[in-house]
């Protein structure tokens, strides 16, 4: 696992291989991060990384200047992992070991982006779950996006707040956005 750009670009990490994740791959972080680079500022938003494993994309926005990122995950060895990761590196993740979905219940903070990395078996509904909590709870700041990675076998088109799809490879990002008063009118 690399980092692709920021103070950090090329730093390679070596994750222990006892953890149960699956890394966003270099070439699909790059691309996602190409897309969100046009639309904010890194170093003036805020940033929730669900099922955030390794602290992959974590990392990846700390090096490019995002000074507030929680990262959450169920593993405390991921935890453990991103603690001292981010100790070594100088970097300020805030990192809370949670079952994803009761973390999404009882947090009240709001975020630019949130970025979602379920296990990529997991049934459309427990998917769809993570989109409904955001935007019942309200978690999304004004123009903030939902983005949850997948794989290409799992369509969350359907959903009302599903905005684009962008695909790399096997890995699919979707993405969800309160649709503005402008874009309801059409």
């Amino acid at each position: 696992m690399r980092i692709i750009s920021g103070k950090l670009k090329a730093r390679r990490l070596k994750a222990p291989k006892n953890l149960p994740v699956r890394p966003t791959t270099d070439m699909a972080k790059e691309a996602l991060f190409n897309i969100i680079n046009n639309q904010y500022y890194f170093d003036s938003i805020t940033v929730i990384d669900l099922f955030s494993g390794t602290g992959n994309i974590s990392y990846e926005f700390a090096s490019r200047g995002t000074k507030t990122i929680y990262a959450v995950d169920a593993n405390f060895n991921c935890i453990k992992y991103i603690n001292s990761t981010s100790k070594e590196l100088e970097l300020d993740i805030i990192a809370y070991k949670s079952d994803v979905y009761k973390f999404l219940e009882k947090t009240p903070l709001q975020a630019d982006i949130i970025f979602a990395d379920p296990p990529y078996d997991f049934d459309t509904e427990k998917f769809l779950e993570i989109v409904e909590t955001v935007f019942a709870k309200n978690m999304l700041n004004d123009d903030g996006v939902l983005i949850v990675e997948h794989s290409k076998h799992t369509d969350l088109s359907t959903h009302e707040k599903h905005s684009y799809d962008k695909r790399y490879g096997g890995n699919v990002f979707s993405f969800f956005e309160n649709a503005t008063e402008e874009e309801t009118e059409d």
